[in-house]
């Protein structure tokens, strides 16, 4: 199985180990190699890619600038001659880090992380038909088929979400937003920034708290208007 990639770094050099790099992994399909970021986007906006190696420091857009703007977002290998970035590129959930000069064993084992959690791209649903009764999300190293009537919340806990349900919760590292799209045509909506709740499991309201079981969960102020809109009683 291959796994569509690109490679984007302002350095000339650095593109060209990079890309050699991968010509010697045949499970690697290099789709193109930009020097510039903004290129770099619009390729990303036109194509399916898998899997990004990406320059931190770069002029006009830097590789962490980049990573915030992309949605759906592809694995990404972080590549910097600068180790100060490494703990901020650890909120950003890339796939690794990678300080130059890359010597081409750890660049291979940065590129077995796609292979070893099964995670890249290409094999894992990030969409449903519209209508279905279920979703698959990621746990560690597999995927879980979650039935959408199962979810009671879901809670953001640090790096990760936790998906909630009666016999116990999934946690997993996909965003917020993005769990939420999985979801869509659902009853489930955000109502903090730290939940989203399934509407209809909702035992009660009072004082912008929400009672689900045992659980509560408070309504944040600028979420109370679209969650409100959603509970209009229907009619008879």
């Amino acid at each position: 199985m291959k796994i569509n990639c690109i490679a984007i770094d302002d350095e000339p050099r650095a593109l060209e180990i990079i890309e050699d790099y991968i010509s010697r992994i045949p499970f690697l399909e290099c789709l193109g190699s930009f020097r510039s970021p903004i290129k770099g986007f619009e390729f990303l906006k036109a194509n399916k890619v898998d899997l990004i190696f990406l320059d931190i420091n770069m002029p006009k857009l830097s590789g962490i600038e980049l990573i915030k703007t992309l949605s759906p977002r592809p694995l990404i290998i972080l590549t910097t001659a600068y180790s100060e970035y490494a703990v901020e590129s650890y909120g950003l959930h890339v796939l690794d880090y990678l300080l130059k000069p890359i010597e081409f064993n750890r660049f291979f084992m940065a590129v077995n992380k796609a292979i070893d959690a099964g995670n890249h791209t290409a094999s894992e649903p990030k969409t449903m038909e519209p209508g279905s009764a279920y979703v698959f999300v990621r746990d560690g190293n597999k995927l879980v088929k979650i039935q959408r009537d199962e979810v009671l919340y879901i809670e953001a806990s640090g790096n990760y979400q936790s998906i909630h349900k009666h016999d116990g919760k999934i946690l997993s590292l996909i965003k917020m937003d993005e769990l939420l799209q999985l979801f869509q045509s659902s009853r489930i909506v955000r109502v903090h920034k730290s939940y989203a709740v399934n509407a209809d499991k909702i035992d009660s309201i009072q004082n912008n708290r929400i009672r689900i079981g045992d659980h509560i969960i408070p309504i944040g102020e600028s979420y109370k208007s679209g969650f409100y809109s959603l509970l209009k009683p229907s009619d008879g």
